[in-house]
């Protein structure tokens, strides 16, 4: 039986999700980009995963790249989630943040920030799947809500 994508993409949808902005530097220049496909692997050693859509133009940044941080959204963000999920953008433009151990920038404002080495690549279809060991985990901003996305929309805890 062939599933179509549309209606697969539909049921995926009712799975709610945080939201977060996978940063790295290439050449000097910050990279990031808004993704929900992320979780946790492993606690020993501390492991998560992000997935990255193969058509993403910085894709060789972060498959190739050592490091990467992620950073959980505050339900206050949505303009960072919608400015790193826009074409053309130039996503860090008049953007403050600050870095860690391996120079990937981390939001201020963000609920938590990970900062972790690459660890290994996956083939994920349309998608890599990339693990990264955690470098540094840290609550940024512990008294706010993570930013929710929901059958394609932003939406409040309740």
């Amino acid at each position: 039986m062939q599933v179509n994508p549309v209606e697969f993409r539909e049921v995926l949808g009712r799975f709610a999700t945080g939201v977060t902005v996978v940063t790295t530097v290439a050449n000097g220049r910050p990279i990031g980009l808004t993704a929900n496909a992320f979780t946790s692997v492993s606690l020993d050693p501390p492991l998560v995963l992000f997935c990255l859509d193969r058509d993403f133009s910085d894709l060789d940044a972060f498959v190739r790249g050592e490091c990467f941080a992620i950073n959980i959204l505050a339900d206050d963000q949505k303009d960072h989630s919608v400015r790193f999920s826009t074409s053309g953008a130039d996503r860090f433009a008049e953007l403050a943040f600050e870095t860690w151990e391996t120079g990937s920038p981390i939001l201020p404002g963000a609920v938590a920030s990970i900062d972790c080495q690459r660890h290994a690549v996956h083939d994920g279809g349309d998608h890599a799947i990339v693990i990264g060991r955690v470098l540094r985990a840290d609550l940024v901003t512990s008294d706010s809500a993570p930013l929710v996305f929901h059958r394609g929309a932003y939406c409040d805890i309740a």
